[in-house]
């Protein structure tokens, strides 16, 4: 399995990360133990949660994911084998009225450790900006979004509080994700001009459905050696080709989750049956398609990759092994010059 330096540390992930947000909902405890497993066995070394797992978010199975990591970890001793990434959630349903203050980091990283059993976490995120951008299939800047004229003090007191528990040994590095350009380059420059921790991540959406990471943000990456940790690699499974001709499979991400998926869109189905024919044309598995086209990015530290069977984690684990030809990525480039960007 190839490893990618995280940033401009000294750690080196895997290029593959396995995914997690289905334990505790799509996937029980004994599932998740045997995904874990089968994972660092083939070289995974990263693992990324976040405290508001599983998904989708309730009041009830909040946390649960963190939680099945932590049992692992006390049942296989594998602690100190795995870079551990997780996350703080915004505001939102499960907490109403989260910003990202001293209080509230200092009890969000409080409970993840305690449910992740373990004394520190490697990377700590940003679940999404305590701002109003665009995230989560949000097209044009909203209307009514808040420019607050304290803006950058907030981001710096989240940075300084941030920096506490890195002094302790709580967190080793932090990261952004649901990003903007904006955002990151505000963080960074902040992070310079007052001596505190630098963001070595941004973890936001990239597939051949939504490539506008590819817009502002991967230059960021590769002058800043901030690279891209890839989330819906395969857009929620729609470029298995799954959901084509009005499927909706029984336990897909689709069928638990009630909620509009970003990847139902207008020009989805055209866009999708595109990449199917290039991938059958060259005699290639779809899933593993996508997932090589995003792990082939210079930009990119790593591809999270997400699995609700075994069949699936054994299929994305091994589109590592496939290298896309120049024609391939020719045909994708022409698909996508065609129909950019249909599900940003």
């Amino acid at each position: 399995m190839e490893k990618r330096k995280l940033g401009r540390t000294d750690i080196e992930v895997s290029l593959i990360c396995l995914g997690t947000m289905t334990w505790g909902q799509q996937n029980t405890q004994e599932e998740g133990f045997e995904q874990m497993d089968y994972a660092t066995e083939n070289g995974i070394n990263f693992f990324d949660t976040a405290e508001l797992y599983s998904i989708p978010p309730t009041k009830e199975t909040q946390g649960l994911t963190e939680k099945i990591i932590g049992n692992w970890f006390a049942s296989r001793g594998k602690r100190n084998d795995i870079i551990l990434a997780t996350k703080i959630a915004g505001e939102g349903n499960i907490f109403p009225t989260r910003c990202f203050d001293r209080g509230n980091i200092n009890d969000a990283i409080e409970g993840s450790l305690k449910r992740l059993q373990t004394d520190y976490i490697d990377l700590y995120q940003l679940h999404w900006p305590e701002r109003r951008v665009n995230s989560f299939g949000r097209l044009n800047f909203p209307d009514d979004a808040e420019i607050r004229a304290n803006e950058i003090e907030i981001m710096h007191e989240t940075l300084n509080s941030l920096k506490e528990h890195v002094d302790k040994g709580n967190i080793r590095y932090i990261g952004l994700s649901n990003e903007t350009p904006w955002g990151v380059m505000t963080f960074l420059r902040l992070a310079e001009e007052h001596g505190l921790p630098r963001v070595v991540s941004v973890q936001n959406p990239y597939n051949l459905l939504n490539r506008t990471f590819e817009l502002g943000l991967s230059e960021v990456s590769l002058h800043e050696d901030c690279g891209l940790l890839a989330y819906s690699p395969m857009a929620g499974g729609t470029l298995s080709g799954k959901y084509l001709n009005g499927q909706m499979p029984k336990g897909s991400r689709r069928d638990n989750d009630t909620r509009s998926s970003r990847y139902t869109k207008p020009h989805e189905i055209k866009t999708v049956q595109a990449y199917m024919d290039i991938a059958n044309d060259n005699g290639l598995n779809p899933s593993q398609m996508a997932l090589s086209f995003v792990s082939q990015q210079r930009f990119l530290t790593s591809n999270i990759i997400g699995a609700t069977t075994m069949e699936q984690l054994k299929s994305n684990i091994a589109s590592t092994s496939l290298k896309l030809s120049d024609d391939v990525i020719s045909a994708i480039n022409e698909v996508h010059l065609d129909q950019p960007n249909p599900c940003p």
